[in-house]
């Protein structure tokens, strides 16, 4: 009998996580489940999480990514893969999308099972990045057109929707630039070294050979060459002992003497570390004609600064709401909010009906008349009576750009916001999310916060590890997602009562919440995104501005806002609490009262939907005068 507290989709994920251990052909794989992106090293693999409803689409996403990870852990060799991957980035795209097509069609022969799951996989991927809307191949990469192209004909499996639209928008220019290499793919796909020299072939073919670098073959044969003339050198040479014996002995004791006293010296200098590394030699030597490989480069922590600093990201976590309370408590604490705020209710949805008249009014629903076919236009019905020999006519609506639209509320999930602000932050973006979503706008929600006061595990960790200088970020973030932007209104709406859970508001590290937002943004397909920020204060988190400049924080927040207004892929806009948040964010309103924030939210979201320039310089006239 399964006990209340038990979580339903626990059996699911442990016969999965074993299930990929087979498949892997590696029962000492670890395999686990988290909000964090899908991933694998050599010795783990990260699924994405399966929350207590197991919905459809979470278990075959849950089962395609497994096992598309299991099969690159069975059939693809790391050392292989490097000793033939190119430089450029565009001929890297192609060469990775390719074998991991390669990887698939392996495992579809091998394992029959694993072709449908992966289907699923390919297929949420393709609808969450948009694939299925795209209408050229500007939009289109080409790289995955082409991996796509490469399952497809190797497993002979129709593509999912969205995937098939990149593939067949490629598919003729590939064809034509790589008939003749295609025609060896099914001969080559269990060898991965003839494999990636046919990927590289295909690379060539497509127009991007200047990027693929060395021949690593051709390498290996001058190498050889070199290893045999340094033979027969050393075979010519004359023999080292000559006619004085003498003067051999005193070389030799000399040489012997010289080594002494360098070996005395350097014992003094040689570290442990360089000890193990001396033992470790022989395990690690490169296999032959290799040249060992530097390792790449850090990555930044900030697009925005790449002098920004995190000391370990190891505890910050991009979670859901809903798996951060159980459904019965997010009923509870949705009916407090609910109850919390009855008096506030009316005047917010007054407001946001307001909100939804003036987008509604700017679609300008327009017709085209005269049509042969369509809706019948009663209104030229009498050009009929009069004259029975004219034809009937039809109209048919205009479709508008208005509804491509995307908007994101980031809500500030400090602990300065406790009481009255969140809870009026919550219903405004509760409401605010259902208005959008009658007028077709897609909403996402988030929050921001961090897991602990005072720097938590990543704190911890500063102090075992001595106190280095100037850390960085010294805290654990939490990022909440209560609504996603696909997801519909009514199965998000409990999730907001989140923000009324005890202990859940902390401290407030905008800058990285803000880039957060605005990645997740970036990837969506809409061709109008517009991100709104909640905030009531400046950036502050004691652990971290205690061993940093004091303004740390506040300096990242200003280059990530420089950063998402120079590239204007998204319109940033901004609702300060009792803080002047216009002295950061170029659109920007600061309320003195927390009653006004339903107001100036819903005027900053209308004013950008406004066409008439003159009421959107009379709304973000409001700034100057917060």
């Amino acid at each position: 009998m399964t006990k209340p507290n038990d979580n339903p989709a626990d059996p699911f994920k442990k016969a999965l996580a074993e299930a990929t251990k087979v498949m892997a052909d590696d029962p000492e794989l670890a395999v686990t489940y988290s909000v964090d992106p899908a991933g694998q090293t050599s010795e783990t693999i990260r699924l994405p999480q399966v929350s207590r409803r197991m919905t459809r689409d979470e278990v075959l996403l849950a089962r395609g990514t497994a096992d598309a990870f299991a099969l690159r852990h069975k059939f693809h060799d790391a050392k292989t893969n490097a000793r033939y991957l190119p430089q450029g980035q565009m001929a890297r795209d192609l060469y990775d999308a390719m074998e991991t097509a390669r990887i698939e069609a392996v495992g579809a022969q091998h394992m029959p099972g694993t072709a449908g799951n992966i289907d699923a996989k390919i297929g949420n991927e393709a609808l969450r990045k948009g694939y299925d809307q795209i209408r050229s191949t500007e939009e289109a990469p080409l790289s995955t057109a082409a991996g796509y192209l490469i399952r497809h004909l190797a497993t002979g499996r129709d593509l999912p929707k969205g995937a098939e639209t990149v593939m067949e928008m490629w598919r003729g220019f590939i064809e034509d630039q790589c008939g003749g290499t295609l025609e060896s793919l099914t001969d080559i796909l269990n060898d991965q070294q003839a494999f990636a020299k046919f990927a590289r072939q295909m690379i060539t073919d497509l127009g991007y050979g200047d990027q693929l670098g060395d021949d690593p073959d051709t390498l290996d044969d001058d190498q050889d060459d070199e290893a045999e003339e340094g033979n027969d050198d050393q075979q010519d040479e004359p023999d080292s002992t000559g006619d004085d014996d003498s003067d051999g002995d005193e070389q030799e004791a000399s040489a012997e003497q010289t080594q002494e006293d360098q070996r005395d010296a350097s014992q003094a200098e040689v570290s442990m570390d360089d000890q193990a590394e001396a033992e470790m030699g022989d395990e690690m030597e490169m296999p032959e004609g290799e040249a060992p490989l530097e390792p790449p480069a850090p990555q930044p922590v900030s697009a925005a600064d790449p002098e920004y600093r995190v000391f370990s990201t190891d505890e910050d976590e991009e979670i859901r709401a809903e798996d951060l309370a159980e459904p019965i408590e997010l009923e509870r604490l949705r009916a407090y909010l609910d109850q919390q705020l009855d008096p506030l209710k009316g005047a917010v949805s007054r407001l946001a009906n307001k909100l939804q008249r003036r987008l509604q009014a700017q679609q300008n629903r327009s017709w085209e008349f005269d049509l042969e076919e369509g809706t019948l236009d009663a209104g030229r019905l009498a050009r009929v009576v009069a004259n029975p020999t004219t034809p009937l006519s039809f109209k048919q609506e205009k479709d508008t750009e208005f509804r491509d639209t995307c908007v994101t509320l980031l809500l500030d999930n400090s602990g300065s916001m406790r009481g009255r602000p969140i809870s009026i932050a919550a219903i405004c973006a509760d409401v605010m999310a259902r208005t959008l979503e009658r007028c077709q706008v897609k909403v996402e929600i988030l929050g921001f916060t961090t897991k602990a006061w005072k720097g938590g595990q990543a704190r911890e960790k500063w102090l075992n590890d001595g106190r280095p200088a100037t850390p960085g970020r010294l805290n654990d973030l939490r990022h909440i997602i209560y609504k996603g932007a696909d997801a519909p209104w009514r199965r998000a709406r409990p999730n907001l009562g989140l923000m009324m859970k005890e202990g859940l508001l902390k401290e407030n590290i905008d800058g990285e919440a803000l880039e957060w937002a605005h990645r997740r943004m970036i990837a969506r397909h809409e061709q109008r995104k517009i991100l709104m920020v909640i905030s009531d204060g400046a950036p502050v988190d004691d652990s971290t501005l205690s061993v940093n400049p004091a303004n740390y924080l506040e300096k990242h927040l200003r280059d990530v806002i420089a950063m998402v207004e120079r590239q204007k892929a998204v319109e940033l806009i901004a609702v300060g609490i009792g803080h002047d948040v216009t002295r950061y964010y170029e659109r920007a309103v600061t309320i003195t009262d927390v009653e006004q924030l339903a107001g100036a939210m819903t005027e900053q979201l209308a004013s950008l939907f406004d066409t008439d320039p003159r009421k959107r310089a009379r709304v973000m006239g409001m700034r100057k005068a917060g």
